[in-house]
């Protein structure tokens, strides 16, 4: 319920008007019909939300169809999992994506794809979900403006073209796209 719960809040903090429980309860009868029995108890005491169930399968159609369907998805560990790695494959891969790790009074923000150890030391990494990740925390911590800002940073560059990594069709070292994002969080 705790999850559920924490979805729903968000919903309302960041003005999310809908919330969908992703499941599998037509085979899982007993596990995801438990998930679904505790979403809708917690959808009830947020009228404002609308609440929405759908099968992980159709739910990975829709993220391709129409990503734009969807806005706040609650879902267990498995299916979070594999709707995490399509959503990255939507907006160019693993490398672009932060990921944040959200509990009672504590978070970890991270590049949701790891450390990447067949490339390290290259200088070739795509240091965006790890700024992404930043930007996030600084939104957690309650500074939206400097998270804005970052966020705008990685936009501008990506934008320009000109300082890009090798995994998105550039030339620039991981350090040159660092650095081009904080020369723009300066202007």
């Amino acid at each position: 319920m705790r999850i559920a719960r924490f979805a729903f809040d968000y919903a309302h903090r960041h003005r999310r008007k809908t919330v969908t429980a992703v499941h599998k309860a037509d085979i899982l009868k007993l596990s995801d019909r438990l998930f679904l029995e505790c979403a809708r108890e917690v959808a009830a005491d947020y009228p404002k939300a609308e609440y929405r169930e759908r099968i992980i399968d159709a739910l990975c159609l829709d993220l391709v169809l129409d990503p734009r369907r969807h806005n706040v998805l609650l879902c267990p560990n498995l299916y979070g999992d594999i709707v995490s790695d399509l959503a990255a494959g939507l907006v160019g891969g693993l490398g672009l994506v932060p990921a944040a790790n959200i509990g009672d009074g504590m978070a970890v923000f991270e590049a949701v794809h790891g450390s990447a150890p067949d490339i390290a030391g290259q200088g070739i990494a795509n240091p965006t979900a790890l700024i992404l990740a930043g930007a996030m925390m600084l939104s957690y911590l309650g500074e939206e403006e400097a998270a804005q800002r970052v966020e705008e940073g990685v936009q501008r560059v990506y934008a320009h073209g000109r300082h890009l990594t090798p995994d998105v069709g550039g030339a620039a070292s991981t350090g040159e796209m660092v650095e081009a994002v904080l020369s723009y969080l300066g202007s």
